[in-house]
């Protein structure tokens, strides 16, 4: 499907998982995600202990790029930096090929004790996000305020989620699967298929301008 010169794929969206410093392990929800539901990717963003931003931006517009379905991005912690910049840097138009973020645990890299290592992702884009997202944040995450969580999904036009006392949202945080967050995702998901019915209601009400415009051009 052709809408305003992009190809519109009607099919069942692809989540990218995209992690951040030093990887998502074994007992990660991320992990956990792409071996149990049959929707999920991770993107391989490299140098997983030495993150630079330009790097991992381009590698997630890579995957981006390569779906061959709607995209929804499931970030987790410097994962989310690296979403808010491909969307500040991107000019996709809004919701699409990415359909929708679930942007976990960003950090604060704004701060003047952010460490080197996350540093070069600073300053956070302030800039809405061109698609639907929802920022989770937890009330003791050691790498950003609560209060500093809220005021970055305000600025990325993100719905925003308490997620309760629950550490940095990762592996030690003990959360399995993690059902509460795989409810938000299937809520994006969900979103993405009504855009995706949306679509298919707008292409029968274009197709007969194009066969009036060539009966037209032959009558002429």
């Amino acid at each position: 499907m052709e809408y305003f010169g992009y190809a519109r794929d009607t099919r069942q969206p692809v989540v990218l998982t995209i992690p951040g410093l030093n990887n998502s392990g074994p007992g990660h929800w991320q992990t956990l995600w792409e071996a149990r539901r049959g929707d999920c990717q991770r993107v391989d963003l490299g140098s997983w202990a030495s993150p630079n931003r330009n790097a991992w931006v381009t590698r997630l517009d890579t995957a981006i790029r390569e779906a061959e379905a709607p995209v929804v991005l499931a970030a987790h912690s410097l994962g989310c930096l690296a979403v808010a910049w491909w969307g500040a840097l991107q000019s996709q138009a809004y919701g699409w090929p990415v359909t929708g973020a679930l942007l976990v645990a960003p950090p604060d890299c704004d701060r003047m004790e952010t460490p080197e290592t996350i540093g070069g992702f600073g300053p956070t884009p302030c800039a809405p996000l061109p698609f639907p997202s929802i920022v989770v944040a937890s009330r003791d995450d050691p790498y950003i305020f609560f209060e500093r969580a809220h005021s970055i999904a305000k600025n990325w036009g993100s719905k925003f989620m308490d997620a309760g006392h629950s550490g940095h949202i990762n592996a030690e945080s003990r959360l399995g699967d993690w059902a509460f967050g795989q409810s938000l995702l299937e809520n994006l998901i969900d979103q993405a298929h009504d855009q995706a019915s949306a679509m298919r209601q707008i292409r029968p009400a274009i197709h007969p301008v194009h066969q009036d415009a060539h009966r037209i051009s032959a009558s002429r």
